[in-house]
């Protein structure tokens, strides 16, 4: 099955999906949009696309189109996910899908109803590196996971208007880097935390510039998670095991490399090179969803999107910048 996608903004992680389109299994991107035709135009150029909407709403009606890739920052995604939904198309939504769980669970059920397929743009845990993680976990080579540790942070640059810091496009680190720390977390540990302990630090324009949170599971697991707009970290990620520990290097989130340590010290280590740039195997994940009828991955599942962003949740309401249930 040959999947047609389009595409809603396209900036600069539009740019990567666009790019990884010269993989094999991953469709044919036919179309973009943006309210600034001009962008549009130049985007649809550079990546030899044929069609650039300058409304959104032509994208979605578009009917020879069977998938759309939601790459806006991500206060807009609810409203363009459930405008999609409403036209019968698939989904691939850049992460975080919606800004809170509760949103996502109104968009996975918009999503059920008109029988289309969703899902949230995690595309690190499809890459080489993460699926030999898997199986050296399958094959218990770090016997039993006790600890998850990442940082994911960078010298954000203070320019007040910028996506990042701008309250009023849902800012802030932890939906932008710290989400990663949190999905791979969830996504090693295999289970929700029993509780959440997190200290966070808000910069001038009210975002959160700094996270410190631990994930504390059953059996006296727990995970220590740093991101940050203020500070530069290893971003590296480790797995603590009972035989030793999984190694994914800076910048764990893209890693084509990866490390199995022993507890004498013995290291393996294993390149992982990425086909194209990374993102080709989440795109050909969902294309063979798609194709087999399904409504949700496997992998990346409704539940563990839910998951994640209940820890999110839960962090951003003890900040205070999350109110209500």
């Amino acid at each position: 099955m040959s999947i047609n996608w389009g595409l809603v903004g396209p900036g600069r992680i539009a740019g990567k999906f666009a790019r990884a389109m010269q993989a094999e299994g991953v469709g044919t991107l036919k179309a973009v949009a943006s309210r600034n035709a001009d962008r549009c135009r130049e985007f649809a150029d550079e990546h030899q696309i044929e069609t650039a909407y300058d409304d959104y709403a032509k994208l979605y009606e578009d009917d020879s189109l069977d998938a759309i890739y939601i790459a806006t920052p991500h206060n807009f995604h609810l409203e363009q996910a459930l405008a999609a939904i409403a036209c019968g198309k698939h989904l691939l939504v850049e992460k975080p899908l919606t800004v809170t769980a509760a949103d996502s669970e109104r968009l996975f059920a918009a999503a059920k109803a008109k029988g289309v397929f969703v899902m949230e743009a995690m595309w690190s845990l499809f890459l080489p590196a993460y699926q030999q993680a898997n199986t050296w976990l399958a094959r218990e080579s770090v016997g039993e996971i006790s600890g998850v540790r990442s940082s994911f942070g960078f010298v954000v640059p203070r320019k007040p208007h910028d996506r990042l810091l701008n309250p009023d496009l849902a800012g802030g680190v932890l939906l932008d880097m710290g989400i990663y720390t949190v999905a791979t977390s969830q996504w090693f540990m295999q289970a929700d935390p029993e509780d959440i302990v997190s200290q966070v630090h808000l910069g001038p324009t009210g975002v959160d510039e700094t996270c410190a949170i631990q994930l504390h599971y059953p059996g006296a697991r727990v995970s220590q998670l740093l991101c940050s707009f203020r500070n530069k970290y290893d971003n590296a990620l480790t797995v603590f095991g009972s035989k030793g520990r999984i190694v994914i290097p800076s910048n764990f989130w893209q890693a084509k490399k990866i490390k199995l340590v022993a507890n004498d010290d013995s290291v393996q280590t294993v390149d992982c090179p990425f086909e194209v740039n990374g993102f080709e195997y989440q795109i050909r994940h969902v294309v063979r969803c798609i194709a087999e009828g399904k409504s949700e991955s496997n992998l990346m599942t409704h539940e563990r999107t839910l998951a994640s962003q209940r820890i999110m949740d839960q962090v951003r309401r003890d900040a205070g910048l999350l109110t209500g249930d």
